[in-house]
């Protein structure tokens, strides 16, 4: 994608739009707090959340009790909508601008966390890039829940292509030394009650 800016594409997005108002919105981030259970995340587990934006994920983890957060995101207006949300709780998170496929990760994390990030990313250099810093951070025995649109999902988002998946395609997207363990579909409504049809994958890092 030739001359396209990603970090004032998605600035202009948190800046003309509430966080209620884009398609992604989420009352309660369900199929994540599912899937969080099932790797047996606690309250010290380290949890990165990759594009979690303006997301309302971190306010519930934190509610119940999760006290190891990150979250990335290229854009600083949708993670200072996110601070400005949780007001004094926002110092109990790590809040990181970066464009995921550039950063570089200073620690390891338990959980690598994405819901609608990946999807993004339909030039292989780009993915392999992702790839290559969700290695450098997640260490062997670590768990990845990534959540895309699925096959039959919207072609679009934000006015973007998107790369759609199924187990199999994400599986060979992260290649070698992940387990899937778990593999869902999840019918998301919009805002404005449009259903759009994501499969979340959940995998264990191995040897």
């Amino acid at each position: 994608m030739t001359g396209f800016d990603s970090k004032t594409h998605w600035q202009d997005v948190y800046a003309t739009k509430a966080t209620t108002a884009v398609s992604w919105y989420q009352e309660t981030p369900a199929p994540s707090l599912d899937l969080l259970q099932l790797t047996g995340a606690g309250p010290e587990t380290g949890i990165i959340d990759i594009g979690g934006g303006a997301s309302i994920l971190v306010d519930t983890l934190l509610g119940l009790g999760y006290g190891d957060l990150s979250v990335l995101d290229i854009s600083p207006t949708a993670l200072e909508a996110a601070q400005a949300r949780l007001g004094r709780s926002a110092g109990k998170v790590e809040w990181i601008v970066a464009d995921v496929t550039e950063w570089r990760p200073e620690r390891s994390y338990d959980i690598w966390h994405d819901r609608a990030a990946f999807h993004f990313l339909v030039e292989e250099s780009s993915r392999s890039a992702y790839v290559e810093r969700l290695r450098s951070a997640l260490p062997v025995g670590g768990h990845v829940i990534i959540g895309t649109f699925a096959p039959d999902g919207p072609e679009k988002c934000s006015g973007l292509i998107v790369q759609r998946y199924d187990a199999r395609s994400l599986g060979t997207a992260l290649g070698a030394g992940f387990r899937l363990i778990d593999s869902r579909r999840y019918d998301h409504l919009t805002p404005w009650r449009a259903v759009q049809h994501f499969h979340f994958g959940t995998f264990c890092r191995e040897a």
